[in-house]
């Protein structure tokens, strides 16, 4: 009797040894179960978003850098052939000489300037926004983050590559909007919504 009962109990415990070492399996799935498909994409996919953040965030900060640059010192910043970009971007337009409606009408020149100064304004504030979405929202993976950057940067950075063009002045700085543009275009495209729209989400409960 002694001994059934001693077998009958290792058979007990051994099957409950069992299903507690299941009920734990089951409790890290998926990562348990399959372990080379979910936590490789997992981890790769975070990689790719922390390297599109990372990237708009350079992105911006520069067109930031450049309206500050642009509202507080326009006569240093430069333009095309080092001219400072406000006289490039006057003489490009009017094919007139900076220096001479200074001379002759300085309070134009000075108004002029005062628009140039409230143009680069208006680039802190959208650096500004934008970086702000991008270290927090679009850092997170919310979606209406995404699709504020796209259409923000996207009117940012077009707006002043009409703005070089139409005042025929494009410089180094200016050229590196292109540059910036297509970066955050990259930067997006890995992180579009739409493409991981159909993956599985892992339930937090």
């Amino acid at each position: 009797m002694y001994a059934v009962g001693h077998e009958t109990h290792w058979r007990t415990a051994h099957v409950s040894g069992r299903n507690a070492l299941r009920l734990i399996t089951d409790a890290m799935a998926p990562d348990m179960k399959n372990p080379q498909e979910s936590v490789p994409g997992a981890n790769a996919m975070k990689r790719w978003h922390w390297v599109a953040w990372l990237v708009i965030l350079i992105a911006d900060a520069g067109l930031l850098a450049w309206g500050a640059m642009a509202a507080a010192l326009p006569d240093l910043l430069p333009g095309p052939g080092g001219t400072p970009i406000l006289t490039a971007g006057y003489e490009g337009f009017s094919k007139g000489s900076w220096s001479e409606l200074a001379g002759t009408s300085p309070m134009t020149a000075k108004y002029i300037v005062v628009l140039f100064r409230m143009y680069g304004v208006f680039n802190v504030a959208f650096g500004l926004m934008a970086i702000a979405i991008t270290v927090t929202a679009f850092r997170r993976g919310e979606r209406w983050a995404w699709w504020a950057l796209l259409a923000g940067n996207t009117i940012a950075f077009v707006s002043a590559m009409a703005y070089d063009r139409t005042v025929n002045a494009i410089g180094p700085f200016e050229l590196s909007e292109y540059l910036g543009l297509a970066v955050i275009y990259a930067a997006l495209a890995i992180t579009a919504p739409f493409l991981t729209a159909g993956r599985p989400v892992r339930s937090t409960h």
